[in-house]
Formats: structure tokens, sequence, C-alpha cells
């Protein structure tokens, strides 16, 4: 791979490539693709989606909204950073082409803005509840009806692969989705591969898949204009990551590593001593102890901990990153940064902490466990529905339960993998608010 080819400009529907030396500089194309993201109404549906306690009625929890925000916040200085010594390391992409450091960190920032938009209500486990009703659900008699690569997608529903539909996706009068640039999405593609196979190995390029049947024409597109190395077969597709989507990918394991700790700690799941104590063995060599013991709330201690622990794991990113620059272009790093990390072991103690007192707390499965009922319940609905109106079959019931259906989802000219899909779409752009609220009114209990 090549750093020019991979910082492609072009966009969805473009005849000709787009020149960075041509860029209005008051606002770049990696700018334009940070702002159609934030005004997208599948961005704005993250304000009450589920980042680790659903439906929670405290301010301080975050939702995948401010988590989405902080990502790109952590992205865009580890693009910077990183840009920085790339710049310095091949120079002619400045002095040839006019890139500059900053719109590598425009592009992190982007893709790290979008890479939890398709994310279903409920967290990961409305994921696996979409998967489950197609799997062992009412959802299994149409196993027979599709392909069994179309059969995987949908019953490992993946929430990556959703958000590059929702990025990219075809509709009527609206061509190419948001029309994101290329290095957008390159560096949103965290796992560049189609459902089949299976985790095919260990690198981390096969450890989920990235889009569905619907947008594999898009994808290969995206792949090819980038220069990513082709990792698949003449039956497969599947290619390496994009360099960027590993500053990305750092982002996001940053910022939840943190930032869910410090909701645990506020919502009472972990004690502060301890958890500070935690803390503070990661910032051991730049922590200020006189400014930290001059601290008297708690409040205040843990956000001066939380701050010095990022910026911490932001310079070790970049430091792993650009140590691993060669590999990583060729396509044969196979981790995430994090895992190369001189503060793995540390991390590794919070995250095991975070599983044992947030992510396994009574709260938290007691929601997923309604999340589960609530999300199969909408499926089956709205599915019935859709199947019916296909097969010119539907019920006075089934007319009224496709007027609440926005217009890009009533659509049944499709196959039945499209109708199915297109279904599992519409319930993971739920909130978990409006996810609730729909069930409530769909098993007759509001009026």
């Amino acid at each position: 791979m090549n750093w020019e080819q991979l910082l492609s400009l072009r966009r969805q529907g473009d005849n000709n490539k787009r020149l960075r030396n041509e860029q209005d500089e008051t606002r770049l194309g990696f700018d334009v693709d940070y702002d159609r993201i934030i005004f997208s109404s599948a961005f704005r549906s993250l304000q009450d989606k589920t980042q680790v306690i659903p439906l929670s009625k405290t301010d301080f929890v975050h939702t995948r909204l401010t988590h989405s925000l902080e990502v790109s916040v952590v992205g865009r200085s580890l693009g910077r950073l990183a840009g920085k010594k790339i710049i310095e390391k091949h120079p002619y992409l400045q002095e040839v082409h006019g890139y500059k450091f900053n719109d590598i960190g425009a592009i992190v920032a982007a893709a790290a803005l979008a890479h939890d938009i398709g994310n279903p209500p409920f967290g990961h486990s409305g994921e696996k509840a979409i998967g489950e009703y197609f799997k062992t659900g009412n959802g299994v008699r149409f196993k027979q009806q599709l392909s069994d690569v179309e059969y995987q997608d949908i019953i490992d529903f993946e929430g990556n692969a959703n958000g590059f539909r929702l990025l990219t996706q075809n509709r009527a009068g609206v061509t190419g989705g948001l029309r994101l640039s290329n290095a957008t999405l390159g560096a949103f593609m965290k796992y560049p591969k189609e459902s089949l196979p299976k985790k095919p190995s260990d690198h981390i390029c096969d450890k989920k898949f990235g889009f569905f049947q619907s947008e594999k024409l898009i994808f290969n597109d995206v792949a090819e204009d980038l220069g990513l190395p082709f990792r698949g077969s003449t039956n497969t597709i599947s290619y390496g990551r994009h360099p960027l989507t590993f500053l990305v990918e750092a982002a996001d394991d940053i910022c939840y590593t943190i930032i869910d700790f410090e909701d645990g700690i506020n919502l009472g799941l972990i004690s502060e001593d301890y958890a500070l104590e935690y803390l503070i063995k990661l910032v051991k060599d730049t922590i200020n102890t006189k400014k930290y013991n001059s601290l008297e709330f708690m409040e205040d201690r843990l956000s001066y901990l939380r701050a010095l622990a990022i910026n911490t794991l932001i310079q070790d990113a970049v430091a792993i990153f650009i140590a691993n620059e060669d590999s990583i272009l060729n396509g044969t790093f196979d981790c995430s940064l994090m895992d190369k990390s001189k503060y793995k072991a540390q991390i590794e103690d919070i995250i095991n902490l975070s599983i044992q007192n947030i992510y396994q707390a009574q709260e938290v499965v007691e929601k997923e466990i309604a999340g589960y009922t609530i999300i199969s319940d909408i499926l089956e609905v709205y599915i019935a529905a859709l199947i019916g109106k296909k097969e010119r079959n539907v019920s006075n019931y089934h007319k009224l339960i496709l007027r609440t259906l926005p217009g890009p989802y009533r659509q049944t000219e499709g196959s039945i993998y499209e109708i199915l899909l297109n279904t599992c779409s519409y319930v993971a752009s739920l909130s978990d608010s409006a996810a609730v609220h729909i069930h409530t009114k769909i098993k007759g209990k509001q009026l």
C-alpha cells in the first residue's frame, strides 16, 4: 500500500480523481466527511443508544453519541501525531501532492465519529438479539430461501457492516449514501471481509466482517481505489486493513477502556479508592503527585487521572504505529495497536474489573434480557407485514403496521434477503427508547 493512494479524496460516483492540491483549504473534503456524519439522522440516534448501561436515567453515563464524540477527539489527536511523522518520513506527500498532517487527523476523526453508527439499540446484545431471531427464533424459517453467505449476514448481524451500509447505501435520488471520501470509508472499515468464511485466521482483519452482500460491489470499489491488498480467493472477498483503521481502533480501545471505567466509578459500581489505584498504576510515570493530592473532590481526581491516562495511551499508540509502519503498509501487522502496548497489563486489569463490575452488573444484564425480547418481537411483526405485502397476502393489521415504517423500509420489490436485511437495519436504527416505545405499541400496552 502507498500513502498517496490511501489518502484518496474520491467519492462514490466521481468520474475523475480529486486532487489534494486543488482542495479548498478552508473546508477540505475530509472536513466535509465529518460534517456529513454529524448532520446525519443515523448519527443523531446515537444520543439514546447504550454504551454501557441500557436506558440509564443518570446524566453522567455515556451514550453511543458521547462515546463517539470522545473517540473522534482522541482519533484526531492520534491522526495528527501520526500524520506529522508520516509527512516527515514521506515528504513527497506534502511537497508534490499537498497533503498535510492535519489531513490524516481529519480522516481518523471522521471515521472514528462514525465507528458505532450502525450499532443497534441495547449495546452489543442488540446485535446478538437480531442474529438469534434468525438463528434460533422464528426467523430460522427463512434459511432455505437464502444463500449461505446471505444467511450468515443476518445470523451474525454486525454493527460494522450495517455502518458501512448506512454510509454508502443507494436510495432513490440518493446515490452513494453520505458520499464520504474513500479515505474515510477505508479508515472506517475495521474488518474488510464478507461474513464467510467465518474467522478464517487469527489476523485482526478476520475477527468479524465489515459489509453485507448488498454492499459488496461498493466495498470492492472502495478497496480497489485505495489499493488495499487482496486477501481472499476466487470465491471469497477479503482485504487488508487501511493503515488508519488501526488508529481509529486504538481511539475506541482507549476510550472504552478508560471512560467506561469512569462510568462505573460514577455509578458506584466500582469503589473510588480501588479504581483510582488502577488508574494511578497506568500514569505513574507522568502523574504530578503534588497536584493530584491538592484535588479535594473525587470528580476532579478522576478527571485528572482520566486525562493523563488517555494522553499516555495516545502517545504509546502513535509510537507503536510509527514503529510498525512498514508491516502495517504491507498488511502483515496482525493485531491491534493496544495489543502491543507497554501498558497492556494495566489495560487488561482495568478491562477485567470493568467486565466484572460494570458489564456483568445486575442492572445491565436485566435490561439486556429485556432487549432480546423487544428486538425479537419487533422483527417478527415487521417481517410478517413486509413478507405479507410481497406475497400479496397482507392483513389489515399488517397494513397498519406498515404505515408506521419510514418510506425506505417499506420496499418489498427486492429479494427476501433484501427485505430481511432492510428490516434488520431499521431495527438497528432505533434508539433504546424508540425500541421500547414501538414494542409497547405493538403489544397493545399503550393507547
